[in-house]
C-alpha cells in the first residue's frame, strides 16, 4: 500500500506551485494577457500549463512547504517579480502610445478622445492607433515568446527564496520611467519635426497674405501631413519596439 507524508506531497507540489504564482502574476499585469477579453479562468489555466511545461528547463528549486514560516515571503517574492515583469513589458506599449499622444497633439486630434475600456483611461485616436499597431507587432515579432523566455530565465536570475528587496533593487524598475519618454520622443520626433515645419510655413503665409485665414487651411493641412507622415513612418516602428522589448526583458534574462 502506497503512503504519502507531507514531505512527499510538498516535493511534488512545490516545484509547480511557486512558478505558477510568478507566471500568473505576469499574466495578470502584462499587456494582451491581462486584457478584459481574456477570462480569468483562461489566465489561470494557461499559467498552470506553462508552469508544468517549464519544469524541464527550470533550475533546481528549494522545496518550500505551504506551512513553512518562509512561505509567505516566497509568495510575496513571486507576486512582486511577476508584476515587475508585466510592468516592464507594459513599458513597450506605454512608450509607443506616448509617441501617438504627442503626434496627435501636433496634428490637433487630441480633442478626439474616447474612453478605453481596456485600460480604464481616456485615450486619443492616434495614441490608440499606435497602441493597436504595437500589439500586432508584439505578436508578429514573437514578443509573447520573449516574455515567456524572460519569465523562465527569471528563476535563475531571481531564484525562489532570495530576498525580495534585493531582487527589486537589482531590477532597476525606477529607470523604466525615463525609458518611456526617451523612446516615445524618439518615435515621435520625425513627425513632430515635419508638423513643426508645416506650422512655421503657415506662420509665414499668414504674414505674407493676411487675407488668408490660417485657421481655415491650417487644420486640414496639418491633418493631411500628419496622416501621410504616419503612413510613411509606420513601417519603421518595428525597430524601436524590438529595442524596447529587449530592454524590458534583459533585466530578467540576466543579459
Amino acid at each position: 500500500m502506497l503512503t504519502f507524508n507531507e514531505a512527499d506531497i510538498m516535493a511534488l507540489v512545490s516545484p509547480v506551485f511557486w512558478p505558477f504564482l510568478r507566471i500568473l502574476a505576469v499574466f495578470s499585469s502584462a499587456p494582451i494577457f491581462s486584457s478584459r477579453s481574456v477570462p480569468l479562468r483562461t489566465r489561470v489555466g494557461l499559467a498552470f500549463l506553462v508552469a508544468v511545461c517549464a519544469q524541464a528547463g527550470l533550475p533546481e528549486q528549494p522545496v518550500v512547504a505551504l506551512t513553512d514560516p518562509q512561505a509567505f515571503s516566497v509568495v510575496v517574492q513571486q507576486v512582486v517579480i511577476g508584476l515587475a515583469i508585466g510592468l516592464a513589458v507594459r513599458i513597450v506599449f506605454a512608450a509607443v502610445e506616448l509617441a501617438g499622444e504627442l503626434i496627435g497633439l501636433q496634428m490637433g486630434l487630441n480633442f478626439a478622445g474616447f474612453f478605453d475600456p481596456a485600460t480604464n483611461a481616456q485615450s486619443s485616436t492616434v495614441g490608440r492607433f499606435f497602441g493597436n499597431m504595437t500589439m500586432l507587432l508584439f505578436i508578429v515579432m514573437g514578443g509573447h515568446l520573449l516574455l515567456l523566455q524572460a519569465v523562465i530565465a527569471s528563476f535563475e536570475t531571481f531564484p525562489i527564496g532570495s530576498p525580495t528587496l534585493a531582487a527589486v533593487k537589482q531590477m532597476r524598475l525606477h529607470e523604466l520611467g525615463a525609458v518611456v519618454f526617451r523612446y516615445g520622443l524618439w518615435i515621435a520626433l520625425p513627425l513632430i519635426g515635419m508638423l513643426l515645419f508645416v506650422n512655421i510655413v503657415l506662420g509665414f503665409v499668414s504674414r505674407i497674405a493676411p487675407q488668408m485665414n490660417p485657421f481655415a487651411i491650417g487644420f486640414p493641412l496639418t491633418l493631411t501631413v500628419g496622416l501621410v507622415g504616419i503612413a510613411f513612418t509606420l513601417p519603421m516602428l518595428d525597430a524601436p519596439v524590438l529595442a524596447l522589448m529587449r530592454l524590458a526583458t534583459a533585466m530578467f534574462i540576466g543579459a
